[in-house]
This record gives structure tokens, sequence and C-alpha cells, in this order.
């Protein structure tokens, strides 16, 4: 059920959990975060595991836009865009609850982040095969290209995200990237 104040919610409450995290959220700061009550809340979503879901769809949003604006180039490069969105100060809150959302999907598989870090995987090695040739790309190496690459982004921005070292995280990047030209 969609409405103009659900989306609204959704929306403040995304703001809300990219400043707090998910981990122990309960509905009270929520709803008053977002200017309503935990009555509204759980009209208009039953339950906090359903806005919860909500607002993963709403993170989810997020993400496919920002792979759907992803220029088109070999490999290397798509990963060398995706790496200065990743690694953007501007992008730090979001990056830490998705580190959090997928960290709670690999724990918790039947919670309200179900299927997030598989289906984030997908989503990214998507994004990669498209930088492939096509012949690279239907192969087993291309697979085994990409999920390196993916890999290697993925660590890089957990490890930037835990230190801050943009400049020694970046190096690394460009290290492994070198090796696919």
């Amino acid at each position: 059920m969609s409405s103009p104040r659900r989306d609204e919610i959704v929306e403040a409450a995304y703001e809300y959990v990219l400043g707090n995290g998910l981990a122990g959220v309960s509905l009270r700061p929520v709803a008053a975060a977002v200017g309503s009550s935990t009555g509204v809340l759980r009209f208009l979503f039953g339950s906090k595991d359903d806005l919860v879901r909500a607002v993963l769809h709403r993170a989810r949003q997020d993400e496919l836009e920002l792979l759907a604006a992803i220029p088109s180039g070999d490999l290397a490069e798509v990963a060398g865009v995706l790496w200065q969105w990743l690694s953007s100060p501007d992008h730090r809150r979001v990056l830490a609850l998705w580190v959090e959302c997928y960290a709670a999907s690999l724990q918790d598989a039947d919670g309200p982040w179900g299927q997030f870090a598989a289906q984030t995987v997908s989503d990214w090695l998507e994004v990669l095969a498209k930088a492939q040739p096509s012949e690279v790309r239907r192969s087993a190496a291309g697979a085994t290209q990409r999920t390196a690459v993916l890999a290697v982004l993925r660590g890089a921005m957990l490890d930037l995200l835990a230190t801050g070292d943009t400049r020694r995280t970046t190096r690394a990047l460009d290290l492994a990237l070198d090796g696919l030209t």
C-alpha cells in the first residue's frame, strides 16, 4: 500500500537510519524522528520489520540509480568510476548503512534484510559484466574477473570506511585494476 504519507515517512526514516543505523532500531525513536506516532507506523507498515523492508527498498533505489548511471567503458574504467563514488566522503553514511544491512542479511536471511547481500552482489556483478566484451562476459574467466574486481572494490571500501585512508585504498585499488589492462 503506497500513499504520499507512507512515502514521506519512508524518506524520513531513511534519513534517520543513515544517521543512526538500523541495529536495535525501534519504532518509538523512528516515529519521533519522522514526526509521527508508533500507531501510524504500525498502520502504514504493519510491523517494524516491514518498515525496515521499506527503508531497505529505498536504499536499494539509490544503489540501482547509481549503477544505472555508470558510463560504459572497459572493466577497469567502470571499476574506477565505481570507486570514485564509493570513496567520496559524501557517501560514507549510505555505505555504512549498506555494510550494516549486508552483514545483517548474512546473519538473518529470513529477517527484513532477506536477500539484501545476494541481491547486491548480483546487481554489481551485472554492471561489471556489461563492461566486458560479450565473449568474455559469457566465459568462466569473465565471471572470475568480475568477481575479483567486485571483491577488490568491496574490500577497499570496507578498509576506507574503517580507516578513512582514501589515498592508500585508492592506490591499492589502482594496483589491482592495473592487472586488468
